[in-house]
């Protein structure tokens, strides 16, 4: 790992949770969304992390520590992508809606406030995780500077 590894995995943790805010907020926004793109409900969407190994995970990892020169990057998180998610539809009675069936029903989205909320707040925690980690690493640099003064 380079001088600055610290910083490029936190960085690739902020923007994996800013991913993550992102589609949350979408996901809240179209709560009562009954007509989409599709034709159908909104249908929640998901964001799938994944691991930027260094080299060969841990034992790659533990090498490129213990040599002096090391290759690649450091490692860290990325967006492998975003999908929907496969639960089904919520079945609300509602016969004055205009999207009712025959019988009454709406199909609304698959999305639950609270699950949002529990996202929600986990990712910013996360980011918040690793400004933290972000900002200890900028003042160790600064103090190993001012120690070769």
């Amino acid at each position: 790992m380079g001088l600055f590894g610290a910083l490029e995995i936190s960085a690739s943790g902020l923007t994996a949770e800013r991913m993550r805010m992102d589609v949350t907020a979408e996901n809240l926004a179209n709560a009562q969304t009954t007509r989409g793109a599709n034709g159908g409900p909104y249908k929640r969407k998901v964001v799938i992390l994944s691991e930027v190994s260094p080299a060969n995970g841990f034992a790659g990892a533990l090498q490129g520590a213990m040599s002096s020169a090391s290759k690649g990057r450091p490692g860290g998180v990325e967006v492998a992508g975003v999908v929907e998610d496969p639960a089904p539809d919520r079945m609300v009675y509602d016969p004055g809606h205009p999207d009712a069936d025959a019988r009454g029903y709406v199909r609304m989205p698959n999305v639950n406030p609270v699950t949002e909320m529990v996202d929600l707040i986990t990712a910013s925690r996360a980011y918040e995780a690793n400004v933290t980690a972000m900002q200890t690493a900028k003042t160790m640099y600064a103090k190993t500077l001012d120690l070769l003064r």
